[in-house]
């Protein structure tokens, strides 16, 4: 496998919040892309030395979430890009990934995990992965089965990451590790454990926070385990230009975001900067020596990117309340992450950050903007790296 770096950013429109039967978070906004609306579910923003996910699903104009769950009578799919599709866009085979485990590491308990993914999986004939047979496993960041409390909004996260792992790599077994609470003491002990356990090759992490002085200490949590050869992760951010730690982290894969719809081109697909997707220049963290964009004094983010934009959003089976599960469709870089390190794990090269930067087959994504970065390749696409989209999205497994 092999690791990318770099990065840029982008904004989006809010609206008037009024959220109905959405579960509560804080901070949320409603906002609109496109021809949709659509909530962060772990809020936008939050507390100093805690992390929110970059999950957003899709609503109403007043804040409810849109029901999308197959019609039945007409023999239907549910709402969103499926399994089919994403295959299709980044040109990645129908199996592989036997013998590897993706852990993906969030925060709060999520009791329907299992049930909800077999939902999932069962939609789009994947084999069952359950407890029973050994393909999936549920821990908290100490590696026990004395779960945290449950939170809607992670639960749903949650849901996210496992769908996005099964539809890539359905082959591949998943450690779904979840931290005491949203912390990154919590998030980061719970990358630890996650990169201990044998036959992880990737582990996924949709989530992060405004950087901070200290980051530059922290982040051997998430560097650790690429220099053991697991390739790690992180969302670049859902908040536009700007960015956000873990993905500052040097030796992490930050994900960037793109806008991805069916074309009548040769590849059938185009894609576009999503304007949400975070980038930018580190305030803290050392540039590494196989970044050579000049630009950036420090890290640049991103480093490779995948669908992230609510308006050509996923399918997604899980908990819609506290109460109930459902079909939803889903954006945000947390779309991303979990797709790009399931491509890790469908890959056969071996973990070396930035040996490969600049080159390989990559879909090169040259359009499109999240922010105002005066114009340069930090907020905006262009040919060759850039920051919303690092140096491109999947094209097979070959660069991973």
């Amino acid at each position: 496998m092999k690791i990318w770096k770099l990065g840029a950013v982008a904004l989006a429109t809010f609206v008037a919040v009024a959220a109905s039967s959405a579960p509560a978070a804080p901070n949320v906004q409603l906002e609109r892309y496109g021809r949709v609306y659509a909530m962060s579910v772990c809020g936008r923003i939050s507390l100093p030395g805690t992390a929110h996910c970059f999950a957003k699903v899709v609503t109403d104009a007043r804040g409810n979430i849109i029901d999308g769950k197959p019609n039945l009578n007409r023999n239907s799919t549910p709402s969103g890009l499926n399994r089919t599709d994403l295959l299709s866009a980044y040109n990645l085979p129908t199996s592989g990934g036997a013998g590897k485990t993706i852990a993906i590491v969030d925060a709060y308990g999520y009791p329907n995990a299992e049930s909800d993914l077999a939902t999932y999986r069962s939609q789009y004939g994947l084999p069952a992965c359950t407890t029973a047979n050994g393909c999936f496993k549920k821990v908290n960041q100490a590696g026990t089965t004395a779960y945290p409390r449950t939170d809607t909004g992670w639960d749903q996260e949650q849901a996210l990451d496992l769908d996005m792992a099964s539809a890539i790599c359905p082959d591949c077994k998943i450690l779904l590790v979840q931290a005491n609470t949203s912390s990154f003491a919590n998030l980061s002990a719970a990358v630890d454990y996650a990169a201990g356990v044998a036959g992880v090759a990737a582990i996924s992490n949709s989530y992060g926070g405004s950087e901070y002085s200290s980051e530059t200490g922290d982040q051997s949590h998430y560097n650790n385990p690429v220099s053991r050869g697991i390739a790690v992760t992180v969302s670049s951010g859902d908040n536009g230009y700007g960015v956000e730690f873990p993905a500052a982290a040097s030796a992490v894969t930050a994900v960037g975001g793109t806008s991805l719809v069916k074309a009548s081109n040769s590849r059938g697909w185009s894609e576009t900067v999503w304007n949400g997707a975070g980038s930018g220049c580190s305030a803290y963290v050392t540039k590494q020596s196989w970044q050579t964009d000049g630009g950036c004094a420090r890290r640049t983010v991103a480093d490779v990117s995948a669908i992230a934009d609510p308006n050509t959003g996923v399918a997604v089976y899980g908990p819609t309340t506290s109460r109930r599960s459902g079909w939803m469709v889903f954006g945000g870089t947390s779309v991303a992450a979990p797709i790009i390190a399931s491509v890790y794990a469908l890959g056969t090269s071996a973990v070396s950050p930035g040996s490969e930067y600049g080159q390989g087959t990559l879909f090169d994504v040259t359009s499109g903007s999240n922010g105002n970065c005066g114009g340069t390749y930090l907020c905006t696409g262009v040919a060759g790296y850039d920051g919303p989209t690092g140096n491109g999205t999947p094209n097979g497994t070959s660069d991973f």
